[in-house]
């Protein structure tokens, strides 16, 4: 598999200052992909904006790892809502 748009785990880690059991936490509440290629832990580029997300709540707020499972179940549902919320809006144009 190519690691083209893989970063490691390790220097994301490093760059970050985060353990990398923060990391393994994350990936065992299911709050970000975590891939492994050749034995080594990498993180697939589209999770680097939701994961430094969730990092900023851990080190500048304080938050564990099950607050920001909280936070993130809570923000996707009010994205769902939204999404509901324009497609439902786009419907009633279409009887104006």
């Amino acid at each position: 598999m190519s690691t083209k748009h893989l970063i490691t785990t390790t220097d994301f880690c490093v760059y970050h200052h985060l353990e990398h059991s923060f990391i393994a936490d994350l990936q065992d509440a299911g709050l970000v992909e975590i891939k492994i290629v050749n034995n080594t832990t990498y993180i697939p580029e589209s999770e680097l904006q939701k994961l430094e997300r969730m990092i900023r709540l851990h080190t500048d707020l304080d938050i564990n790892v099950a607050g920001i499972e909280a936070i993130s179940h809570l923000l996707q549902r009010i994205e769902d809502i939204q999404e509901e919320m324009r497609l439902l809006q786009n419907s009633l144009r279409a009887y104006e």
